[in-house]
């Protein structure tokens, strides 16, 4: 059975919790921050978590995490 590769693009947005559940960065706090609220980027700070209909994917694409 040969290797399974990893999606390079998965790897670098998501990591798998103990649990087993997906956690990734939230979206829009690279640039254009001017306009944004002090209150909005600090959200953007904290980690996200994958939705459970995405997550089934996201594992796929992740085989040895």
């Amino acid at each position: 059975m040969p290797k399974i590769k990893t999606h390079s693009g998965a790897s670098k947005r998501f990591k798998l919790t103990k649990n087993g559940k997906v956690k990734h960065a939230h979206a829009y706090k690279s640039h254009i921050l001017n306009k944004k609220s002090t209150k909005r980027k600090r959200g953007l700070r904290k980690a996200g978590y994958a939705d459970m209909t995405n997550v089934a994917a996201i594992r796929k694409q992740l085989p040895y995490s």
